[in-house]
C-alpha cells in the first residue's frame, strides 16, 4: 500500500521502518512545514515527493495517510485526509477531544474510509495473552498502571524554553503524551470506571508535568500514573488473590511475566523490537481497508472513544485539583 506521510519526528520514522517490515508498504510522499525538514526526513527514508502544502499533498497518489502532526492538528489533518479519500491511521491522542473524534468517525464511515487510532497497546498481539492471561489472577482487587518516562525536552524547559511537548497551544502535556497509555489497558480490560478521581503538577506553561488518576470500579480500584519529569523503572502491575501479572512497559506491552502466589513465574509478553510494534498497527490498519471495517476495527473506534471520554473527564478534574510546580 502506498502512504503519505505527514509528520517528520522519530515516531514517523518508528512507524515507516514497521510498515516496510511488516507489510512493505510504499512511502509515497511526506508532509512537512518546512522544506528543509521534511527533504531531510525524505531523504532518511527514500520518500520521492516532499510537500510544504497540505492542499497539495492531500492530492498526492497514495491511498493511506499516517499522520503524526501535533495533537491539537490531528482532527483538521484527518478530515482533510478524509476529504481527499484518504485512509487514515493517526497518532495516539486520535483527537483533542471526544467531539473531535466523533466528528472524523462520522466523517470515515459517510465516506466509506478507514480511520483509526496508531496507538501500540490496541494492535499488539500481545493484548490478546494478556486478556487470556486475566484468568490467572484469580479475582483481581487492583491494578497500578504507569508511564512514566522523563522527556528528552525537560532541560529545555527547565532553561526556559517551550518545546512543544510542553506547549498546551498545542494540546500536549503529560496526559495526552503518555497517560493515554495507562488508560488504554484499564479500559480494555476492565470497562469504564464507576467513578474518577484525578490530580496533576502543571508546569510554568500551563501543561501537566506529571499526574495522576484513581478509576473505581466497585469491586477493584486502578491508578493510573503518568509523568514526563520523572522516570519510572517500576513498571505496571495487576494484582488478584492468586497472583500478579508484572508488565515492565504498558505502552509496548513487553517483557510481562504472571507470578503466582506461590513466587513461580511464568512468561507471558517476550520483548519486541518498537517498530516491529508499530508494523502491527500498519498491518491491522491495512486489513481494516482490505476487509472495510469488521469486528476488531468497530472494536478499536469504541476504545478510542470511550479512552477519549475517561481523559477528557481526567483532564477536567486535574484542573481543578492540581497544582503548579
Amino acid at each position: 500500500m502506498k502512504y503519505g506521510i505527514i509528520g517528520t519526528s522519530w515516531i514517523s520514522s518508528s512507524f515507516i521502518e514497521g510498515a516496510k517490515k511488516l507489510c512493505g508498504a510504499e512511502i509515497a510522499a511526506v508532509y512537512s512545514r518546512t522544506k528543509e525538514s521534511g527533504g531531510a526526513f525524505a531523504q532518511k527514508h527514500s520518500i520521492p515527493l516532499v510537500y510544504t502544502d497540505l492542499d497539495e499533498f492531500a492530492k498526492g497518489d497514495f491511498e493511506a495517510v499516517y499522520i503524526a502532526s501535533p495533537n491539537l492538528l490531528h482532527c483538521e489533518h484527518s478530515l482533510k485526509m478524509l476529504s481527499a479519500g484518504k485512509h487514515v491511521i493517526c497518532e495516539k491522542p486520535l483527537a483533542a477531544s471526544p467531539e473531535e473524534i466523533i466528528l472524523c468517525q462520522n466523517k470515515a464511515k459517510e465516506l466509506g474510509l478507514i480511520y483509526t487510532e496508531a496507538i501500540m497497546y490496541m494492535h499488539s498481539p500481545q493484548r490478546d495473552v494478556l486478556r487470556n492471561a486475566l484468568p490467572m489472577l484469580g479475582n483481581i482487587s487492583s491494578a497500578h498502571f504507569d508511564f512514566s518516562q522523563l522527556s528528552s525536552k525537560y532541560e529545555a524547559y527547565k532553561r526556559g524554553e517551550t518545546p512543544n511537548i510542553f506547549n498546551p497551544a498545542l494540546a500536549t502535556g503529560c496526559l495526552n503524551d503518555l497517560g493515554v497509555y495507562c488508560v488504554y489497558p484499564a479500559v480494555d480490560l476492565f470497562g469504564m470506571p464507576k467513578s474518577i478521581k484525578a490530580d496533576a503538577v502543571f508546569l510554568r506553561t500551563g501543561a501537566d508535568g506529571s499526574g495522576n488518576a484513581s478509576l473505581n470500579y466497585g469491586d477493584k480500584l486502578v491508578t493510573l500514573t503518568y509523568s514526563k519529569t520523572g522516570q519510572d523503572h517500576a513498571g505496571s502491575f495487576i494484582y488478584g488473590d492468586e497472583g500478579t501479572i508484572v508488565i515492565e512497559s504498558v505502552s509496548k506491552l513487553i517483557n510481562a511475566d504472571f507470578i503466582a502466589k506461590d513466587g513461580s513465574k511464568t512468561e507471558l509478553c517476550p520483548y519486541i523490537e518498537k517498530d516491529e510494534i508499530m508494523g502491527y498497527e500498519a498491518r491491522e490498519f491495512e486489513e481494516f481497508i482490505s476487509s472495510q471495517g469488521g469486528e476488531k476495527y468497530s472494536l478499536c473506534s469504541e476504545m478510542s472513544l470511550a479512552v477519549g471520554k475517561v481523559m477528557e473527564t481526567i483532564r477536567n478534574i486535574s484542573k481543578t485539583e492540581g497544582s503548579y510546580a
